[in-house]
């Protein structure tokens, strides 16, 4: 490697590193006109820049805007290179090098270097259940030169480019080296990447706001864009994430023309966003979403597997998906698929008798697990419509089963905080004791293979929020990820659900489709899954 290039780089954003990094941002923003300024409201406020150290969904929102991946899944759920220029594998699939494409600079105007990519993925493997994965085959990594690297495994796995491309929680994203060096344990400070958005932290406004600008030295792919793949070319000079957590104000602002961009509307208000001349729906995700229940493996009484079984059948997913408010149309009556319907793998292995609830054999499982009575502390989200609704019919069923249900009703951020607590419920801690269940959304990203859905990693110990432990179904998943034949990975998928629904790492609780609204001078949105706002217009 180039000693002299590299010792410059590394000075340079170690000190802005050391300084906190502000200044690397940006100084000011670059000039814009109105018409180019596009003004989106999302489903959460954008309350951290750590996409590795924050699994929540508005740190992976943030890190499509500022940084950008060594490969990336197109429209099909196929890894295509996107930092990376090219690449050779040894026939063993084994030994891999990497070549990044030159000319990629950092907002700081550094340049990308091979160090960079690799200092990204050791902090990322730390943090992510595909990571994880991706080293417990013997991976090691070494710099070759400033652009080029190698992957060495001891063992075999069939989806080295896939984890490389990892989408959502915890996806995989560059950042400069003396960035990536923060232990995963820690959050970072600086938000310096090389994509085609830059963060203004100094306008960033938690609960508020957060602003990012045009990077004009983004060097995009010649590729079309496809999916979260191909070229990214931002066509506006600011996106302005703004909160609006009431959803009539959010409607208002949209209909009045306040704001071009409303994620996930809430679903009783289509027929007024239809008859609005000016608004358009659009699909971004064409999957949909699906409600996972989440227990606490380490605390009574979901730390034994019956009472989990027992939770399993008190699930009623239509009432779940009416709830939150679904129409008819955009919802299934039914999906058991840990991997969710209309994917690749989805499967009905160890369904039978969970299309509806069955009372009667929960509170016979329930009495089998020794249950005492005890409260079941569940945390809902009152910002967060879907969740929140979704809470209060999970919570009626588990009562009719004789569960004991204390709702803890808190924000989100609250949530996503208090979920890490590995300690008992302590009604006199309040939100600092431990808990029972939560409610998250998760799309097809993050559920749609055994690598990839962190809440069916299982091992032990286990630092995933839910904290579940059980060796089989760990054996399973790795027989999953190191076979590069298709159908013996369908076979696998099989045999893992049919273990999961034996251990209930969680409970699917219903599945439907969103749709976003936008103005109707909005173009160039694709069905990314995640919100992402490159190749969008604004007209007028």
């Amino acid at each position: 490697m180039h000693q002299s290039s590299r010792r410059s780089a590394l000075t340079r954003r170690t000190m802005m590193a050391l300084a906190g990094a502000a200044p690397a941002l940006i100084a000011s923003p670059p000039a814009h006109s109105a018409g180019k300024v596009l003004k989106v409201v999302l489903v959460n406020d954008m309350r951290g820049i750590d996409p590795v150290f924050n699994t929540a969904t508005y740190a992976a929102y943030h890190g499509y805007l500022v940084y950008d991946q060594l490969f990336a899944l197109d429209s099909r759920g196929k890894p295509q290179p996107q930092m990376v220029d090219a690449w050779e594998v040894s026939a063993d699939r084994k030994a891999w090098k990497f070549r990044l494409r030159g000319g990629l600079k950092f907002h700081d105007g550094s340049p990308v270097l091979a160090a960079d990519a690799v200092a990204s993925i050791l902090r990322w493997k730390d943090r992510d259940v595909v990571g994880k994965a991706l080293f417990s085959a013997g991976a090691k990594l070494e710099v070759v030169d400033d652009l080029t690297f190698t992957l060495a495994l001891s063992d075999p796995f069939g989806l080295v480019l896939e984890a490389l491309s990892k989408p959502t929680a915890n996806a995989l994203f560059v950042m400069p080296e003396a960035v990536a060096k923060t232990p995963a344990t820690v959050q970072i400070t600086s938000a310096v990447g090389s994509g085609p958005f830059i963060f203004v932290k100094e306008e960033w406004r938690p609960g508020a706001q957060a602003i990012y600008v045009r990077n004009p030295d983004y060097v995009p792919r010649a590729e079309k864009p496809d999916g979260l793949a191909g070229g990214k070319v931002a066509k506006v000079d600011r996106v302005e994430w703004l909160s609006m957590p009431d959803p009539t104000t959010a409607i208002s602002a949209l209909t009045a023309g306040e704001i071009d961009y409303l994620q996930n509307p809430a679903m009783d208000t289509y027929p007024v966003l239809k008859a609005e001349p000016k608004v358009r729906f659009v699909t971004v995700d064409p999957t949909g979403s699906m409600v996972w229940i989440r227990p606490n493996h380490l605390q009574p009484p979901f730390d034994n597997p019956k009472a989990r079984q027992a939770l399993l059948h008190t699930i009623d997913q239509t009432a779940i998906v009416q709830a939150i408010g679904a129409p008819a149309e955009n919802a299934r009556p039914f999906c058991g698929s840990f991997f969710m319907c209309g994917t690749p793998l989805e499967t009905s292995a160890g369904t039978a008798g969970l299309e509806k609830p069955n009372i009667d054999k929960a509170k016979a499982l329930l009495k089998e697990a020794g249950y005492d009575g005890r409260p079941v502390v569940f945390m809902q989200p009152s910002d967060l419509g879907a969740n929140f609704n979704a809470t209060v019919v999970i919570a009626e069923g588990m009562r009719k089963a004789g569960f004991k249900v204390q709702i803890d009703t808190l924000d989100w951020g609250t949530v996503s905080q208090r979920r890490n607590n590995k300690g008992p419920v302590d009604p006199q801690l309040g939100n600092r004791g431990g808990w029972n269940l939560f409610v998250t959304i998760a799309t097809a990203l993050d559920a749609s293979t055994p690598l990839t859905n962190p809440y069916l990693a299982t091992p032990c110990p286990n630092e995933v929020a839910g904290f579940p432990c059980d060796e089989e179904l760990q054996r399973l998943r790795r027989s999953w990820w190191e076979s590069t034949d298709e159908a013996e990975r369908a076979r696998l998928a099989d045999r893992i659900q049919e273990r999961a629904y034996q251990v209930v790492p969680y409970v699917n609780g219903g599945q439907w489709k969103q749709y976003t609204a936008v103005r109707t001078n909005i173009s160039g949105l694709g069905e990314t899954t995640v919100p992402v706002f490159w190749e969008v217009t604004k007209d007028g």
